[in-house]
């Protein structure tokens, strides 16, 4: 189920069994050569989507631009100061919050929004430790490669050159979700250099086609579709667990 596609009145319907949403979030940022620009909103987006439909799970719109001030160097990049998107993502939990919603799930598929999720979580905590009143919502944040059994998937995919930035992995996942925006590439090296940066321009000269340590080469549909596949599969058991409800293919068979 979608926000986006739902009414209002199916989204208070679906409040009367669950409390709980999900919220991809992710960034926009490049990906190396054959990579899109969304690939970490993508990411989340799709297999949320998936495990939405397939549980009666709720999944919100994707916050698809978070912090990426490092990427700056690659035309389309975009990013939130962290002060912003503090202040974004706190609206976003009120204005659910005051629909009822008190279990918001957060899906996050760029490393770079984790410590800022967490700060947005501890201001929103904030407004009742300081009154001392308890709070009656949850917040919880994971990313998408660290639901149970995902890494093992992607390794063994791609035992060499999956790498960090830019991976065959994130971009199979963003072929199976959008196959017209395949990109055929020659890169060279074949797979990146590793190592660490300091800014925007220090990324930049140091890792020139953007990827880090990895061969997206590899990347294809096919492979997107069994990443995705388990990826939902951890998702609906965490989600649901998190939301203490069933699935709705559970609750009414």
């Amino acid at each position: 189920m979608l926000l986006h596609h739902a009414s209002w009145p199916e989204v208070e319907a679906y409040l009367t069994r669950s409390k709980g949403i999900i919220i991809p979030i992710g960034s926009t940022e490049q990906h190396g050569p054959n990579g899109l620009v969304g690939t970490d909103a993508i990411c989340p987006e799709m297999i949320a989507a998936e495990a939405g439909q397939e549980a009666g799970l709720l999944v919100g719109p994707t916050f698809n631009v978070g912090i990426a001030q490092h990427h700056l160097g690659f035309a389309g990049s975009m990013t939130l100061r962290p002060s912003t998107m503090i202040a974004a993502l706190n609206d976003w939990i009120e204005s659910l919050t005051r629909h009822g919603f008190d279990k918001i799930y957060f899906f996050n598929g760029h490393g770079g929004n984790i410590t800022t999720i967490n700060a947005a979580f501890a201001e929103y905590y904030a407004n009742f430790s300081l009154d001392a009143t308890p709070c009656p919502v949850k917040l919880m944040q994971r990313n998408w490669w660290e639901l149970p059994g995902v890494m093992e998937t992607c390794r063994k995919l791609f035992p060499v050159g999956e790498g960090m930035h830019a991976t065959a992995s994130e971009v199979s996942v963003t072929y199976y979700a959008h196959p017209h925006a395949i990109k055929h590439v020659e890169m060279s090296p074949k797979i990146a250099p590793v190592g660490g940066f300091s800014d925007a321009a220090d990324y930049r000269k140091r890792f020139p086609d953007g990827r880090i340590g990895s061969d997206p080469s590899q990347a294809t549909p096919e492979k997107g579709a069994e990443i995705v596949s388990f990826a939902k599969q951890a998702l609906i058991a965490e989600a649901c667990s998190f939301f203490d409800v069933k699935p709705i293919a559970q609750a009414t068979g």
